[in-house]
């Protein structure tokens, strides 16, 4: 008669530390898909703007620095390509994130991990869609993230672009804002 009643202790007391482990878990892996989402924001909005750039003319130029005449007669003016201008920059922040919706997630086999492919063409070509997972929610939380990202990150996006040409997604998404902290792992191509 004793030991039902112990065992349902046991039970009890086994109980919450179940659920604790449990709740753990779901946390883990809410963060790491919250980072995923982060770090595929990141990686896909510097994507859209080294393309928004490359559209631009090279040779278009533009003239930045004060206007007010120097003590000595000069004046501080210098030019600077307009496709990596700090206006021209500010301009094609305020459209990348609509762009989001262009992507879709892919879940690597291996780890687990989430990225973000871009599942519409620039061209109007088709593309390979087997991998990826289209859906208004990852679209939808691709474009917070990444409306998050430039709102918190602005000045170091438009140094980077306006000074970086190599290597910017890791500079930027891994070095420099922390975002991805796999990212010095991922192919370069990937995304």
């Amino acid at each position: 008669m004793f030991a039902p009643s112990r065992r349902k202790m046991r039970d009890a007391a086994f109980l919450p530390s179940c659920v604790a482990v449990c709740l753990l878990l779901g946390f883990s892996q809410a963060a790491r898909q919250g980072q995923d989402i982060r770090c595929g924001a990141c990686r896909a909005l510097v994507d859209e703007l080294d393309w928004a750039i490359s559209q631009i003319d090279p040779k278009k130029m533009i003239q930045t620095g004060s206007f007010r005449i120097n003590p000595d007669g000069s004046q501080s003016i210098r030019e600077v390509p307009l496709a990596r201008s700090e206006g021209n920059l500010l301009e094609l922040m305020e459209s990348v994130c609509e762009r989001m919706q262009d992507y879709g997630e892919r879940t690597d086999p291996s780890t687990n991990r989430k990225s973000y492919i871009r599942v519409k063409s620039r061209s109007g070509g088709t593309m390979d869609l087997s991998e990826a997972t289209l859906d208004s929610r990852v679209t939808s939380s691709l474009k917070f993230a990444c409306e998050t990202i430039v709102e918190q990150h602005e000045d170091e996006i438009i140094e980077f672009f306006a000074h970086e040409t190599e290597n910017v997604k890791d500079r930027l998404c891994s070095k420099r804002t922390d975002l991805c902290d796999h990212a010095l792992i991922m192919p370069h191509d990937e995304l």
